[in-house]
C-alpha cells in the first residue's frame, strides 16, 4: 500500500517550531490552488489549505529558512487524528507529515527565468524542485 502527498504551496502563516523530548517539532499551513469552472461556466480559483507538520533537521530548517509567502515543495504521507474537544466529542484533523520540505520561490521572487525545455515535462519539473 502507498500513503503519499506531494504538495507545492505558498505558506499561510510563519512555521511554528518547538523542541520536543527527543527531537524538534515544527507546524505550517500551505495553500495549494486551481483553477476550476464554476456551475455557471465562469473560471474561478480555488485554494485548499493543508497542514503540515515535520521533525528534526527538516523541522530545524524550515523554522529558521520559511516564512508566509514562501514556496515550498512539501512530500510526505497523509496522516488523519483523532482527539476530543471540550464538551468530549470525538473531532479528527488531517495534515501531511512531512519527510521532505524543499524551497522555492516566494511571490515577492517573481517567477524564475525561462529555459529550454526538455522532451520530458516530469524532467522539468524535477529540474525546477531539486
Amino acid at each position: 500500500m502507498i500513503n503519499k502527498a506531494i504538495l507545492i504551496g505558498n505558506l499561510g502563516r510563519d512555521p511554528e517550531a518547538k523542541p520536543t523530548q527527543n527531537s524538534t517539532l515544527c507546524k505550517f499551513s500551505i495553500a495549494t490552488s486551481e483553477r476550476r469552472k464554476d456551475s455557471d461556466g465562469t473560471w474561478g480559483d480555488h485554494t485548499e489549505w493543508h497542514n503540515i507538520i515535520c521533525w528534526g533537521k527538516t523541522a530545524e530548517n524550515v523554522a529558521k529558512y520559511c516564512q508566509k509567502g514562501k514556496q515550498v515543495y512539501v512530500e510526505g504521507r497523509i496522516q488523519t487524528r483523532k482527539w476530543q474537544d471540550k464538551e468530549g466529542n470525538d473531532r479528527y484533523s488531517t495534515e501531511i507529515v512531512a519527510d521532505q520540505v524543499k524551497f522555492m520561490s516566494d511571490r515577492s521572487q517573481g517567477q524564475a527565468s525561462p529555459k529550454k525545455a526538455s522532451s520530458n515535462p516530469i524532467d522539468d519539473f524535477m529540474d525546477d524542485i531539486t
